[in-house]
């Protein structure tokens, strides 16, 4: 991934901790309204119990990324200036991280789909769809504000799924099909899912055990808990860092290029 396109919470207003709502749950202690700052946010932006978010009752902010939207709102966007210097850019700010989150994750996929070697016949296609976004990136944040995400969406969004199809190809007798499939607690252990495709698919849950993911498109995939121990996501498609945060895994987990082990799994 970019290092653009990564977190750097060091050059961010804490926007994820603020623009963000979140309710009381597995995954955070309270319940937090859009454009209130959470209780952990020190004045200087960082989490006060940013070691220990997991013990504390907050899992569900180790497993976010903005992609690098934070860092580019704050610094970029609104030129360094902070909504506690200038409270009256506040809400134009939260907004803005919101709609630059979702180009940023577009830029990330649309870089992931680059990335394929069968993809090829539509790099063209490709690079120019990311050269669109990031133009959109670039914008004043009245015209972020403004941007209509639907229409970029509907763009890219296919343009990926082309992609998708060349990759998936190279797997033999077929692949199946779970897209925006309800998969929670599903029984999957040691499946055969090499190629399949589980855009949007809701993997809450599911036991993933020693299944085989390979070149399986996982765009918007939900695996929350879903348990990856032994799972084969070599050359998986579309997998983000924040889905495997959100998942459960250990070390014989193979995992594809691009992405990290998280450090909650177990070894």
């Amino acid at each position: 991934m970019s290092d653009t396109l990564r977190g750097d919470c060091a050059n961010c207003f804490g926007l994820c901790c603020v623009a963000l709502p979140f309710a009381k749950s597995a995954d955070f202690a309270v319940n937090k309204a859009p454009g209130e700052p959470c209780r952990n946010l020190r004045d200087d932006f960082r989490c006060g119990i940013h070691t220990k978010l997991r013990s504390s009752g907050f899992p569900g902010c180790t497993v976010f990324d903005c992609f690098g939207a934070g860092q580019k709102v704050s610094q970029v966007t609104f030129g360094g200036v902070s909504w506690r210097a200038a409270p009256e850019t506040a809400g134009l700010m939260f907004d803005v991280f919101l709609v630059m989150r979702g180009l940023h994750e577009m830029l990330h996929q649309l870089g992931q789909a680059l990335a394929l070697p069968a993809a090829r016949p539509l790099h063209d296609e490709l690079r120019r769809a990311a050269a669109r976004v990031e133009a959109l990136t670039g914008g004043s944040a009245e015209e972020l504000e403004k941007t209509g995400m639907a229409a970029v969406r509907s763009e890219v969004h296919p343009l990926l799924a082309r992609a998708s199809t060349l990759a998936r190809a190279a797997v033999s007798g077929g692949t199946r099909n779970h897209r925006n499939a309800d998969l929670i607690g599903a029984r999957l252990r040691g499946a055969k899912l090499r190629g399949a495709e589980l855009r949007g698919a809701l993997l809450i849950a599911a036991d993933l055990s020693g299944a085989d993911l390979t070149l399986a498109d996982l765009i918007g995939a939900d695996l929350r808990d879903a348990d990856l121990s032994g799972a084969d996501l070599t050359d998986a498609l579309f997998v983000t860092q924040p889905q495997l945060n959100a998942a459960r895994g250990d070390g014989s987990t193979r995992l594809p290029a691009g992405v990290e082990r998280p450090a909650h799994w177990t070894r």
